[in-house]
């Protein structure tokens, strides 16, 4: 790596910043709990313990043009299992909004807030997700200059173009870019790709991808790491 090339940071969101199978599994115990009394012809569907995920696999698998809207095809799987248990659709966006409140209750990691705060004095700072998370409700988009989905913007990490467009946020090329992500296919090898440089956030380290010892980049085990990496 070449830290001397940094001057802004672009971060993910969940799992770099939050976990994640909090949210989810708290979100989809809401909804279901909330089907069953509102729409209790779905109780029968609602059996299967993985009947929500199974739904929104399906409807991924039948509508591709919203794999990249994880709203869009939750409200559709919603919309799915309303339809198969003979509700009324109407149900769909009271359904949604139960399950989207528990997913954007986040805890943050301990390290994140006074990381940001720190690094944020120095450099412009984005997120970058593919998700649906929210800065806003996560208590840090004052530190940064603004976030980025795959939703918004129409195309997914790891494609070259949103990490352009993460660079172009925060006003410089993407070459004077470092993201940071816990994946190794999306966040590190998408930023390389792009021209960025990756910072590899391993909160739980695991298997270590064969290429990982000949890719430039750098492993952090947390974002206190990275303020030491970036001497902030």
């Amino acid at each position: 790596m070449q830290l001397s090339r940094v001057r802004a940071i672009s971060f993910d969101l969940d799992d770099t910043l939050w976990p994640f199978m909090p949210c989810v599994v708290r979100a989809e115990a809401a909804l279901t709990d909330w089907l069953r009394t509102h729409a209790p012809g779905t109780r029968a569907l609602l059996a299967s313990p993985t009947a929500l995920r199974d739904y929104r696999a399906r409807v991924d698998h039948a509508h591709p043009e919203l794999h990249l809207d994880f709203s869009a095809l939750r409200r559709a799987s919603i919309r799915a299992m309303l339809s198969d248990a003979g509700e009324d659709l109407a149900l769909v966006e009271p359904a949604f909004e139960v399950f989207f409140e528990q997913r954007l209750t986040v805890t943050l990691y301990p390290d994140v807030l006074p990381a940001l705060t720190r690094l944020s004095a120095r450099y412009p700072l984005v997120g970058l997700s593919n998700g649906n998370g929210c800065v806003h409700r996560a208590g840090v988009a004052h530190l940064l200059k603004g976030s980025l989905s795959a939703a918004t913007l129409g195309v997914a990490k790891p494609q070259a173009q949103a990490f352009h467009a993460a660079a172009a946020l925060a006003n410089v090329p993407p070459s004077a870019l470092l993201h940071v992500g816990d994946d190794w296919r999306l966040d590190v090898l998408g930023a390389i790709g792009a021209g960025a440089q990756a910072a590899w956030v391993m909160r739980e380290p695991g298997e270590t991808p064969a290429e990982a010892g000949t890719t430039p980049h750098a492993a952090v085990s947390d974002l206190t790491a990275l303020c030491a990496l970036l001497a902030v």
